[in-house]
């Protein structure tokens, strides 16, 4: 079983490297490692 989607996927906002999304998804992309600093991040901002 293969389970790579195909691409062309968005840019991450933060770093421009491919993100899991498609071109075609709205709002903002980030790609994994970005998604899990910003994550991170906004977890101790309370």
């Amino acid at each position: 079983m293969d389970d790579t989607a195909e691409g062309p996927f968005a840019e991450c906002v933060l770093c421009r490297e491919p993100t899991e999304y498609p071109e075609t998804h709205k709002g903002v992309t980030l790609c994994p490692v970005c998604e899990w600093h910003e994550a991170q991040r906004t977890a101790c901002s309370g």
